[in-house]
């Protein structure tokens, strides 16, 4: 199945980011060539030449991804429009901070745990209620809806269920995305009520 075909394949509601972390500046050119925009980074010292060499395709919008850490925080609000992995309320403090002083307002998701994995950070659910009220209220920044990933062990049925859990509890929070599934998984999150999901090799093929 070709490009266009998948993406238009995909339910009304769903956008794709493509996961270009690890891609060269040529194929994300080719895929942005093909109307795909949406891309998604992990690491800032590869994503910024990326940023720079891309500039001239003032379509594309760039989501960070990956574990951020408070130092990197500045230059990834310049130059990122989605940020996926709020994963404290100190950390979202300091983004909203700094978008302050760089006049930007970027989106943010909130990155949730709903099972325990030692290789993933993200809030706890009760721990992200409890600080709700804080997080929503923060100026500079735009609370859209919730990021999470499932432990590589679980089987497709117990993926379904924790997609289904970070559904509800995005609906409990009346917010309107949910960005979870990937190369491996992504047909069980969109069942699920996925609204973004966020494909590497499958879109790339292997780095």
């Amino acid at each position: 199945m070709d490009f266009k075909t998948f993406r238009n394949s995909l339910p009304s509601n769903v956008k794709l980011l493509a996961v270009s972390k690890g891609q060269p500046v040529e194929k994300i050119r080719a895929l942005a060539s093909k109307g795909q925009y949406d891309f998604g980074e992990s690491r800032v010292q590869e994503a910024l030449p990326k940023l720079s060499l891309l500039q001239d395709i003032n379509e594309i919008r760039w989501h960070f991804i990956g574990t951020l850490q408070s130092n990197k925080v500045r230059e990834v609000v310049k130059g990122f429009d989605v940020i996926h992995s709020i994963d404290s309320i100190k950390l979202a403090k300091r983004v909203s901070r700094i978008a302050g002083e760089e006049e930007k307002n970027p989106k943010v998701m909130a990155q949730v745990k709903f099972r325990e994995d030692p290789d993933k950070f993200g809030f706890d659910s009760q721990k992200l209620l409890n600080v709700w009220s804080d997080f929503i209220h923060l100026p500079n920044i735009e609370v859209i809806g919730l990021m999470t990933i499932s432990p590589i062990d679980l089987d497709s049925d117990q993926r379904k269920i924790l997609f289904r859990e970070c559904r509800l509890f995005a609906d409990k929070l009346q917010l309107k995305d949910c960005s979870m599934g990937m190369s491996r998984d992504w047909k069980e999150a969109v069942e699920m009520g996925a609204t973004w999901i966020r494909l590497g090799s499958f879109l790339f093929g292997s780095r």
